[in-house]
């Protein structure tokens, strides 16, 4: 539980609220709904990155030269779809929020979309996904297709092997990232040897394993989700340890952070290869900070995730918005933040307002025995984002990384 928390009708069973009452009445209070599951099938990644948007929503409140205060109302569906739906549907309707943050799969984006475009309230998704969406009612603060799974794939067929074995979960975030693959492979001579996919939740996995093992791939795509991939990382480093000679190849992540390395344990989840914008090991002065300020807030143990990164940034892009915009007003606060650009801890930051997502720098790295990651590859620059991969067939024909040149000049703010 959170400082400062009380507790929601008992309708919502695990939904609380951060206390503001010490507050200048002075200030407009605004409400943000925040969608996150903290239990459930992959509450760990849950429970950090409400941290994060708690963190950024805390320093948000902290301004003094603003007139109003973000007031957030805390949601826990526990990666029900229904609970996504019941507790967006009360945050729009009973609580009047027209500002949502949250959601970490697609599934749950989905599910409470219809809702926010027909309330005309924005969602704030900070989570990287497939891509293949463009809505007027999001902000995609999450990494798009070709700034996680294209570079990564490009990253794999160049340095590693083209022969690849992919295994995910049964959801559109694997179907589509297959099929991203697929098209790839196809475009390089490349050769996919296997598509397993199973139930969400599911932690039997060494009939995989043992799969992987006889057909000796060149490399491991994984997109499993939550405690499906740590059995999986587990069940994979156990038949490394039966038989140390098989040289079972590493596997690749676009979804591995540095909370699950915690959970599925130092050997097993160390030597593994993940693509993102954002490893706590990046060496900058906005990251020094906002790792700082998490671990004094939450706890020296505790360990935040790219997607905890990007919940913060959300607030932090949702508080400039409406200081600039002046209102919380959702078509005020998209015109402000199409204008605004600043240095998060993940690099320089900004909207694209052809398709409300951000630029973003990928970045591949793989992890180790401490439960981080070292850089292996970083982009020279900022990556507009493609969500439907108009640019990829021409960044396969030319070699060369997937992007586009900016939309516009950068004038990155403090």
């Amino acid at each position: 539980m959170h400082k400062g928390v009380k507790q929601l009708p008992a309708r919502w069973a695990a939904a609380v609220f951060v206390e503001t009452s010490n507050v200048p009445v002075s200030r407009e209070r605004i409400p943000v709904g925040l969608l996150y599951s903290g239990t459930g099938l992959y509450g760990a990644v849950g429970q950090e990155m409400l941290r994060g948007a708690l963190l950024g929503l805390e320093e948000v409140n902290a301004w003094v030269s603003t007139d109003f205060v973000l007031e957030p109302l805390i949601a826990d569906p526990s990666g029900r779809l229904r609970g996504y739906y019941e507790a967006c549907d009360a945050m729009l309707r009973q609580h009047r929020a027209m500002h949502l943050v949250g959601c970490y799969t697609s599934a749950a984006r989905r599910q409470v979309l219809p809702l926010v475009e027909a309330a005309d309230a924005l969602l704030w998704h900070p989570a990287r996904y497939e891509g293949f969406e463009s809505s007027e009612s999001v902000i995609y603060v999450g990494a798009a297709p070709n700034q996680h799974v294209v570079p990564l794939a490009r990253y794999m067929l160049q340095h590693i092997a083209s022969s690849v074995y992919c295994i995910g979960s049964h959801y559109i975030w694997t179907w589509e990232t297959a099929r991203v693959l697929r098209e790839m492979l196809g475009a390089t001579g490349g050769h996919m040897a296997a598509e397993r996919t199973l139930p969400l939740g599911e932690t039997s996995v060494e009939h995989v394993v043992e799969e992987i093992v006889r057909l000796r791939p060149g490399v491991v795509f994984n997109t499993l989700v939550g405690q499906s991939s740590y059995a999986f990382f587990r069940a994979y480093h156990a038949a490394r340890l039966r038989d140390p000679h098989a040289s079972l190849p590493p596997i690749l992540s676009c979804s591995l952070c540095e909370p699950e390395l915690q959970i599925i344990g130092a050997e097993a989840g160390a030597g593994h290869i993940a693509c993102s914008p954002w490893f706590q090991s990046l060496d900058t002065l906005e990251n020094r900070v906002f790792l700082g300020r998490y671990r004094e807030r939450f706890g020296p143990g505790s360990s935040p995730s790219v997607d905890a990164q990007a919940s913060y940034t959300c607030m932090l892009l949702l508080g400039r918005a409406i200081k600039a915009a002046g209102s919380a007003d959702v078509a005020a606060v998209r015109r402000a933040l199409y204008r605004d650009s600043f240095r998060a801890p993940q690099g320089a930051i900004c909207v694209d307002p052809d398709n409300n997502h951000t630029y973003a720098t990928p970045r591949i790295a793989r992890s180790n025995l401490a439960g981080q990651f070292d850089l292996l590859w970083e982009s020279p620059a900022l990556v507009r984002p493609d969500p439907y991969l108009v640019w990829l067939d021409q960044a396969l024909s030319e070699h060369s990384e997937v992007s586009a040149p900016p939309r516009r000049h950068l004038r990155i703010v403090s």
